[in-house]
């Protein structure tokens, strides 16, 4: 047997010989490695490691949906959710949160005004999570009564990111400028609790809100629940006695078939990414596996203009297992070189994953190169040299010395060897095609969302969401006269083409703005029960005309639709044909928060608070609703981002108590619906491009 220290250096001889075989090699594998590791570094963080809770397949958020599957998350009141809390018995611990989630608020301080996302959550949220904080100290029972103290915790990411990990963070105090109130900062939250998703800052629900802590009083009054499931407990049971619940209590008093919905946080807070992380994982593997087919091909090849010399060796005396163990150790020393480069590699990779990645992308903060990373770099080395590396030398120590030494110089390997190198030609070939189809597939997906028609006319225009002090005499009134009074500066300012409010931000999904169910007088009971879920958008009549949206049938709103005057909706076209089919839905009634509204007109579907669906809308003047749109959409003759600072100066110019809290052009808005295609499509396209170069 060849001794260990021999082996290597006789190996580091043959491969310094063959520069150009040794680097091919090396990069292939480096290549290979690079990405796989890369992937492991991304999946690590977002499933393999654990949350910072206890228990946390245990912990299960809670909230209804219609049977229809129309209403996905139908909330509970405060009084159902202490009741239903008293009632169940698969739930240990209960506690409550806002159903919208984390919805941004915009904080005032000295340095000027920004948004974040705050979750209303109740005071035992965290003692159920079992999740204690890394800097001070979490929110407690005690915090959220009426008249407490207002406080609130930050997220482990919203402390680094906008706080830039303030050592003296606890103590700071901040406003927020909707209610006027200044809180205090009294702790940070983990690395990687990100629940409910997006979050950055958790208030107290209760004492965010005014009188006795009552439904009618809370902030925040549609609640989901988070919950410990008791021992013996499973998520079955939980859903069918939420279900039970909802039929028996609650569906009576609302009048629809409801259902429980039950789903343990882990898959809450990582779900969506893991179908996509799948499909990138499997790429990665095949990839790796391409590379070590590219590199055992290559071993083969050059195993093949050494078959003289190894039945030589072998007629002099030399074993099998002495020539096996020489080409195990230079496959070796090729995975180990191929293995550092592949770290430097999935360094950089992750890099740029986290530079491109949407924003909310759950525990992106977490996503680094660590010790775990190191050695799963060791470890896909070691796979990959047992992989390219066993089997040809294998092969290539058992040949046939009889056949190799009658066919002379003109031999090109036994029949064997050509055997297995045309397998592995045949099985990267397969691998190849499997990659680029799924790039091709992903790439046609993100091609049509990116020319997807919106309905409206983005280029130009100017999104700004304004920021009201409602707590110093800022009533429904004022506020509308507010707004009415910014537009009209705005209109007026050069550069401007057009400019409107409306009450729903761009892309803010459902949970963003106000969505009902209408009915046509003349539906049955079960017509009614198919109705769609209506988007309804709380709009001022310039809204078309700034928008750029076409009417195709009837008018716009105008002026004249306000507070007196009969209901009116715009409607879009998907609206028209399901409640009216071919017939004109011009002079139809639909009816519905109490009122019964006319279609005064008819305008193309259109994809404002959704990019992959053109979802049915339905649009209502603000001055018919109950609803104050704080969102301006300003069209601009330049470039948007030109106009911010002239929209701040005159939006503080007309009044104190309004602040811009954010403002961006809608070009800019649309990347983050579309960063998550755009980053699949791109890791893919890698993938494939690799493995063409392999």
């Amino acid at each position: 047997m060849i001794p260990f220290a021999e082996a290597i250096r006789a190996a580091a001889r043959k491969l310094s010989r063959s520069p150009g075989f040794t680097l091919t090699a090396s990069l292939t594998l480096a290549l290979g490695i690079g990405l796989s590791t890369a992937v492991f570094t991304v999946a690590d963080a977002l499933w393999i490691r654990r949350l910072p809770v206890r228990d946390q397949d245990r912990i299960v958020a809670l909230w209804g949906a219609t049977r229809d599957g129309q209403f996905a998350n139908y909330p509970l009141s405060y009084d159902e959710a202490r009741d239903l809390a008293k009632r169940a018995t698969t739930l240990e611990r209960t506690a409550f949160f806002g159903y919208e989630g984390a919805f941004p608020e915009t904080i005032q301080e000295a340095g000027g005004a920004y948004r974040l996302r705050r979750a209303l959550v109740t005071g035992n949220f965290f003692d159920v999570l079992g999740s204690r904080a890394a800097v001070g100290r979490a929110l407690r029972p005690e915090d959220d009564v009426a008249g407490a103290a207002p406080v609130v915790v930050l997220s482990h990411r919203a402390w680094r990111g906008r706080f830039n990990g303030d050592a003296n963070i606890v103590g700071r105090r901040i406003t927020m400028v909707e209610n006027g109130r200044t809180y205090t900062v009294v702790g940070v939250m983990p690395q990687g609790l990100d629940y409910p998703n997006g979050v950055e800052i958790w208030a107290p629900l209760v004492a965010s809100s005014t009188g006795t802590g009552d439904s009618v009083h809370l902030a925040f009054p549609a609640l989901d629940l988070v919950a410990r499931l008791r021992p013996g407990a499973s998520v079955a049971s939980a859903r069918t006695e939420l279900t039970n619940y909802l039929t028996r209590f609650v569906a009576s008093v609302a009048h629809i078939e409801l259902r429980g919905v039950v789903t343990t946080v882990p898959d809450l807070i990582l779900g969506d990414t893991r179908p996509a992380l799948l499909v990138v994982a499997a790429a990665a593997a095949l990839l790796l596996l391409v590379a070590c087919v590219n590199v055992a091909n290559l071993l083969l090849v050059r195993a093949l203009g050494r078959v003289r010399e190894m039945v030589v060796r072998s007629a002099l005396g030399a074993s099998r297992a002495r020539i096996s163990g020489e080409l195990l150790a230079e496959s070796g020393l090729l995975a180990i070189g191929g293995g550092v480069v592949g770290l430097v590699v999935a360094i950089a990779i992750v890099r740029a994953f986290v530079a491109l990645a949407p924003a909310t992308l759950p525990r992106l903060d977490e996503i680094m190169i660590n010790g775990r990373v190191f050695f799963a770099a060791a470890g896909t080395t070691v796979v990959a040299m047992l992989v390219f590396g066993v089997s040809p030398s294998v092969v290539a120590s058992r040949v046939n010395a009889h056949e190799v030494l009658h066919a002379g110089t003109r031999s090109s390997g036994t029949r064997g060897m050509r055997t297995a190198t045309e397998a592995l030609v045949a099985g990267q070939v397969a691998l190849a095609v499997i990659v680029l189809l799924a790039a091709g597939l992903m790439t046609k997906s993100l091609v049509k969302l990116q020319q997807v028609n919106l309905g409206f006319e983005s280029h130009h225009l100017l999104v700004a969401e304004l920021a009201l002090r409602h707590d110093q005499g800022v009533s429904e009134q004022t506020a509308r006269a507010l707004i009415d009074a910014v537009v009209r500066r705005v209109r007026s300012t050069p550069g401007i083409e057009g400019v409107s409010s409306a009450f729903s931000p761009p892309y803010a999904g459902r949970a963003g703005g106000v969505s009902s169910r209408l009915v046509a007088p003349a539906q049955t009971p079960e017509q009614r029960k198919e109705n769609p879920m209506l988007d309804l958008e709380v709009v001022v009549p310039d809204y078309f005309a700034t928008m750029r949206i076409p009417v195709l049938a009837g008018r716009a709103l105008s002026t004249d639709d306000r507070e007196g005057a009969a209901p009116v909706l715009v409607i879009g076209r998907s609206v028209a044909r399901h409640y009216w089919g071919s017939a004109d839905p011009l002079g139809q009634h639909l009816e519905g928060m109490g009122k019964s509204f006319t279609v005064v007109g008819v305008v193309p579907d259109t994809r404002y608070r959704e990019l992959t669906s053109a979802v049915p809308t339905v649009y209502i003047p603000t001055r018919q609703s109950d609803f104050v749109g704080t969102t301006l959409l300003v069209r601009t003759t330049g470039e948007p981002a030109e106009f911010v600072t002239t929209l701040r100066r005159v939006v503080s110019d007309v009044d104190p108590r309004l602040t811009v809290a954010t403002a961006a052009p809608f070009d800019a808005l649309l990347d983050e619906p579309r960063a998550q295609p755009r980053l699949n499509a791109l890791l893919l396209s890698v993938f494939a491009v690799s493995t063409l170069t392999l």
